[in-house]
């Protein structure tokens, strides 16, 4: 039996509890003054006062001195298109210029883009682009991300990045958890005719969808509905044949318009409707009547200079369960940071730094369905923790523009330390 001793904790900030919080439970934290945490097997065993350390504990296999750091539990992103290849910086440099993401995909660029490289990669070549983003997301305190295909757009380059997800989940220091996203978009090749897009949404619902459950690539099933993407009929559809097949299903949901993506997810009981930024106000009592999770991004709004942001006070204050994530992507969020996405969150979807923390903790692992193992630090739980290089976990906001994340531990396990990758 492995054991591990944390102690001279300035604090420990936590959500508490083995399913999703909602409205104020999300601001209650519980916090613990000059603490300890003890891990044993993986699993946290003790967590409260150092003085108050059961006696009886007796010697540690390892113990840390925290030198005052603060113990929150590692971030969950649940949310992210990590298997791709090549960047798009220079539609960065288009917007700034003027141009709006719809004129840039319309042009050649956007997830076109993205798809051609994707699809010119090798599964290597995205194994290891997946490894070198996970270590960064180690970095700054992510354990836990959810990974979408939807850079391949046929049969076999969907294959191909879920396939990939799978390798480099063995070897990664985040835990992956794979999403087929066939409905990304069209295939650029089949985009403008109807029976080709007939013909890609026909092999999505006999093929690939069928395939991923047989191989076991994917828990989840995503689809982007929106104008000029997939309608609320099609979405229906594929998400339908998806949990036919196993796979729970996800949506794009009402991004750039209000497409009715959000009535949508909770009629189908889909695990999280994602974006949200045009959500209706029938979208919003929907959520908050359901257990579908308001999974927000607004890294995307900022990334995209946009003005709109989800309204996440609005989700919260109505009883919606809100989840926070990077939507890490080559085109509209370049990030893998969660610390970015809880300032923008608090800043500029007021927030409270309590409920950002539950969101980008607790419930994003109770959208990923992992709430009873992960998200939290309690007894029992699977000791995922990030230690912040800071006297309380009000700094994740307060000292905004840096990297906080000191030491990483994922299954009890260290993989980031003093700042560097184990």
């Amino acid at each position: 039996m492995s054991s591990i001793l944390i102690r001279n904790l300035a604090e420990v900030a936590t959500p508490c509890g083995i399913t999703a919080q909602r409205g104020r439970k999300m601001r209650e934290l519980r916090v613990v003054r000059s603490a300890a945490i003890t891990i044993r097997d993986g699993l946290f065993d003790y967590v409260g006062p150092e003085k108050d350390l059961p006696r009886e504990d007796g010697s540690f296999d390892e113990e840390i001195d925290a030198r005052g750091a603060t113990a929150i539990p590692g971030f969950v992103d649940s949310h992210t298109h990590l298997p791709f290849a090549g960047y798009r910086e220079s539609e960065l440099n288009r917007r700034l210029q003027g141009e709006s993401y719809e004129d840039i995909a319309a042009s050649g660029g956007g997830i076109a883009a993205t798809v051609h490289a994707t699809r010119a990669a090798s599964k290597g070549d995205l194994v290891a682009n997946i490894l070198r983003r996970t270590e960064i997301m180690a970095l700054h305190g992510t354990t836990t991300a959810e990974a979408k295909s939807g850079y391949g757009l046929n049969y076999g380059d969907e294959m191909k990045q879920l396939a990939a997800i799978d390798d480099a989940n063995d070897a990664s220091c985040v835990r992956l958890v794979p999403t087929c996203l066939a409905a990304h978009d069209f295939p650029p090749e089949s985009k403008a005719r109807e029976e080709g897009k007939s013909a890609y949404i026909d092999l999505i619902l006999e093929r690939i969808l069928p395939e991923v459950s047989r191989r076991k690539l994917a828990k989840y099933c995503d689809v982007f509905v929106e104008r000029g993407v997939y309608s609320i009929e099609q979405g229906r559809a594929i998400l339908s044949a998806g949990r036919d097949v196993g796979l729970r299903p996800r949506i794009h949901a009402d991004e750039l318009s209000d497409s009715g993506g959000a009535l949508l997810a909770v009629e189908i009981g889909a695990a999280s409707a994602d974006h949200l930024m045009y959500v209706s106000d029938g979208g919003i009592a929907a959520l908050s009547a359901s257990g579908t999770v308001a999974n927000l991004l607004p890294a995307t709004s900022f990334f995209l200079m946009s003005e709109r942001y989800a309204p996440g006070r609005r989700l919260i204050d109505s009883g919606a369960i809100v989840s926070l994530s990077t939507d890490c992507n080559p085109g509209s969020s370049m990030t893998e940071s969660m610390a970015i996405v809880i300032q923008l969150a608090t800043l500029n979807m007021k927030l409270t730094i309590e409920e950002a923390l539950t969101a980008a903790t607790l419930n994003g692992a109770h959208s990923l369905g992992l709430a009873a193992e992960l998200g939290s630090i309690e007894p029992g739980k699977v000791a995922d923790l990030v230690l912040l290089d800071a006297p309380s976990h009000f700094h994740l906001v307060y000292h905004f523009g840096v990297n906080l994340v000191r030491d990483v531990f994922r299954n009890g396990k260290a993989v980031v330390h003093q700042g560097r990758v184990v």
